[in-house]
């Protein structure tokens, strides 16, 4: 099974295609029926437009060509590689592949092996796969794991083993109040983006009357919450719903949407469930705008929801691939970026300029990170004592 399953390997310029399922790059790449996924703006916290950052002043995880390291120097990526959600893992563990291998060419003295866990996205399964690489001693940091449910199951494991854990993607605001000590989050939390999120679209877009969807995932529960309290009296609550995550059947719940004449839908989770929401309702007649956040932001959503994702809006705390970037992991991976590409890709290469450091032990690389301050690709990264980025935005994306 996957789940007990970790490769090692090192980095050499070939990638890995066995485990894609088309992630695809966030900034324009074209999907089902000619549709692509568009940035709109980068907000704040009150929904207001922000400048986005200079790919120019990012780190290189080339470095100056010179580090030296010891020979097996690991770190590891966990997420989800197989299952309904794995296309966001999988654009997590090839924007670390892309880091590393610039690294490892640059850097004839320092090359630095990744081994990858597939936890499927699962928490139970986490809970098996994490201790696999708490016990391998030849990790000494490890990006991930992916998704909020999965980290919340396994945080405690990693702070208890002192392996610093830093995460492109589990945006779960509470992640970062249990006392752990390793955990790193590398984007701003549900607590930012529902705020953010919800005064853009009662601001900017001008919507009045907005249903409120969630999965029963730690994600979506965390996140509609956000999203609620952020959208105030905009939030109907007649028209909220639940539903689980496996669930394709969205009868009921359409049902109710298309009698509340709202002006959108928001939907707390996953793109596994989210494109055949987004279908139903378009089908049963809702007119208003489908909106889906970082965990339905992925090409599959265009592929598996056709033509009822035209006019979607999308939402991020990752911001879109810059041109540069695009074209170097499109020329390694083999397909476009995704989203959390480009964090993985800020992360490990955080983790690598710590290696580059002589920072080769996992308590002298977690002291590395607790104290980094440097401009990557997407953002500034900066943590506060709890693991939180010091500033935090959100992206808008619309599907046209």
């Amino acid at each position: 099974m996957a789940i007990g399953a970790a490769a090692a390997l090192v980095l050499t310029g070939c990638s890995d295609k066995s485990t894609s399922t088309g992630g695809t790059d966030t900034s324009g790449t074209s999907g089902a029926a000619g549709l692509s996924i568009q940035p709109v703006a980068q907000v704040d916290i009150n929904g207001k437009e922000v400048p986005k950052t200079d790919p120019a002043k990012a780190a290189d995880p080339a470095g100056d060509g010179k580090a030296t390291c010891p020979a097996g120097t690991t770190i590891a990526f966990a997420g989800a590689l197989t299952g309904p959600n794995a296309a966001l893992g999988i654009n997590i563990q090839m924007g670390v592949k892309l880091a590393l291998d610039q690294h490892n060419k640059a850097n004839a003295g320092c090359k630095i092996e990744l081994k990858s866990f597939d936890t499927e996205g699962d928490p139970q399964k986490a809970t098996q796969v994490i201790p696999q690489v708490v016990n391998d001693k030849s990790i000494i940091g490890l990006v991930g794991p992916a998704f909020s449910g999965e980290t919340k199951a396994t945080g405690k494991i990693l702070s208890d083993a002192g392996l610093v854990s830093v995460t492109s993607s589990a945006t779960n605001a509470t992640l970062t109040q249990n006392g752990w000590t390793t955990f790193f989050r590398g984007l701003a939390n549900d607590d930012v983006q529902g705020p953010s999120v919800a005064k853009y679209l009662t601001g900017t877009a001008g919507y009045k009357k907005v249903c409120v969807v969630q999965d029963n995932s730690d994600y979506g529960t965390g996140l509609a919450k956000s999203i609620t309290d952020g959208l105030g009296s905009a939030a109907d609550a007649a028209c909220s719903s639940s539903i689980k995550t496996g669930d394709k059947d969205f009868s009921a719940t359409v049902t109710k949407i298309a009698s509340a004449n709202a002006d959108a839908v928001f939907y707390a989770g996953y793109y596994a469930e989210g494109a055949p929401l987004a279908q139903q309702l378009k089908s049963g007649g809702f007119k208003g705008v489908f909106i889906g956040p970082d965990g339905v932001n992925d090409p599959q959503f265009l592929s598996q929801a056709g033509s009822a994702a035209k006019g979607a809006t999308l939402t991020c705390p990752c911001g879109p691939a810059p041109e540069k970037f695009a074209k170097d992991y499109q020329a390694f991976n083999g397909q476009a970026s995704g989203v959390y590409s480009v964090e993985a890709y800020d992360l490990a290469t955080i983790l690598a300029k710590g290696i580059d450091g002589g920072k080769v032990t996992r308590p002298d690389l977690l002291d590395f990170v607790k104290s980094y301050d440097g401009a990557g690709l997407a953002r500034q990264y900066k943590w506060n004592a709890n693991g939180e980025l010091s500033n935090a935005l959100i992206w808008i994306y619309t599907v046209k």
